[in-house]
């Protein structure tokens, strides 16, 4: 492994860039991944990335003096849904590797464009989410490869919230065009049953859209009125290409519910997975036969003790100085996209959609950066 550093710049100053920055620097007691040379912050409001540049003693820049700086090599695309491709293709065209928050685009034409045009510049894609690289999703994984479970016949999926008005300060984008439950929630599922179980072959599904507006209950914008443009209320299945077929509910519609996230059953045994949102949780196991408890599996893989949001930018740093290829890359992120896109397709036209591009199991991480 090289003890090289890489050169990064944070476009998108918002919500998820602390969680981004504390993992980067090593803030919370987390250890921080040296490859990472923050270089500076840019937003298109620049109050935003002065202030998020303060709080943790960075450089604030234009995004135009970013994208011209030599020093960066790797731009970190933390803005809105809608904005990504556009402000990844950017970046790409001034010679800049691209890692982008989840979704890659809002739909899957944006999605293939941007992998298109880092292809043909010799680039770099990335993109959240990173989470299955953590500890516990790790452990799941080497479970799945033990072939503890047997033949895998299928699996269940669920989240299922209220939504996210009552604690989002600026919540408006999760009800608008590249919002909703799919998009938003959809990629840490998905993106880990991948990890787990291999690429998606067929999708079907049935949507609802129940309010065509709903209230802000968080501060500063308690009272508002957001359009729903989105369906929020989303079910339907998932055919693996090795034949498991996985139930998914995911929704901003549901007071509440006892569903754990992710479940995989075979013919042997069935295996909990915890939170795809996170890194760490507990993992369980339950072998077939008279024995009704449930056994914990101890988690030997590291990041499973805090929130390593970057976890994947530094993988993809360290990717780019030893010549491999990163995990959290954009062929997997293209694939979730086409299969969440499958969804909406496969509600409105009252059908099974196949799922064409081709992604391979991201390598297990194994080992600490």
């Amino acid at each position: 492994m090289t003890t090289q550093r890489l050169g990064v710049g944070i476009i998108g100053t918002g919500n998820i860039s602390s969680a981004y920055l504390r993992a980067m620097l090593g803030r919370d007691g987390l250890p921080g991944f040296p490859v990472l040379d923050v270089k500076a912050l840019a937003d298109m409001r620049p109050e935003a990335a002065e202030a998020r540049a303060a709080e943790f003693g960075l450089r604030a820049t234009s995004i135009d003096n970013m994208l011209a700086d030599p020093e960066i090599a790797l731009v970190v695309n933390l803005t809105i849904p809608r904005a990504h491709v556009e402000v990844g293709l950017r970046a790409l065209a001034a010679g800049k590797h691209v890692y982008s928050e989840k979704p890659l685009g809002i739909n899957f034409a944006e999605g293939r464009k941007l992998l298109d045009a880092a292809r043909a510049a010799g680039l770099r894609i990335g993109s959240a989410p990173d989470t299955f690289l953590g500890g516990s999703h790790q452990e799941a994984r080497r479970v799945v490869d033990s072939g503890q479970l047997g033949q895998i016949v299928g699996g269940t999926a669920f989240f299922q919230c209220p939504g996210h008005e009552s604690w989002h300060p600026d919540p408006a984008f999760y009800y608008d065009i590249g919002g909703g439950p799919v998009l938003d929630m959809g990629p840490y599922y998905i993106t880990d049953l991948v990890n787990l179980l291999g690429p998606v072959a067929r999708v079907s599904a049935m949507a609802s859209r129940l309010r065509t507006e709903r209230p802000v209950t968080s501060e500063p914008k308690k009272g508002e009125i957001m359009p729903v443009r989105v369906d929020t209320h989303v079910t339907g299945a998932l055919g693996f290409a090795n034949g498991a077929i996985v139930q998914v509910g995911l929704s901003f519609d549901v007071a509440a519910q006892r569903h754990v996230p992710l479940e995989l059953y075979g013919t042997d045994a069935t295996l909990i997975v915890p939170d795809p949102n996170f890194f760490g949780g507990e993992v369980e196991l339950r072998q077939r036969g008279r024995d009704q408890s449930w056994t914990p599996v101890p988690v030997t893989q590291p990041y499973a003790d805090g929130n390593y949001r970057s976890l994947g930018v530094a993988d993809m740093a360290q990717a780019i100085l030893d010549n491999r290829p990163h995990r959290a890359n954009g062929d997997l992120a293209l694939h979730v996209l086409e299969v969440m896109e499958a969804f909406e397709v496969a509600s409105r036209e009252g059908r099974t959609v196949d799922i064409v591009t081709p992604v391979e199991r991201p390598e297990p991480l194994g080992r600490a950066l």
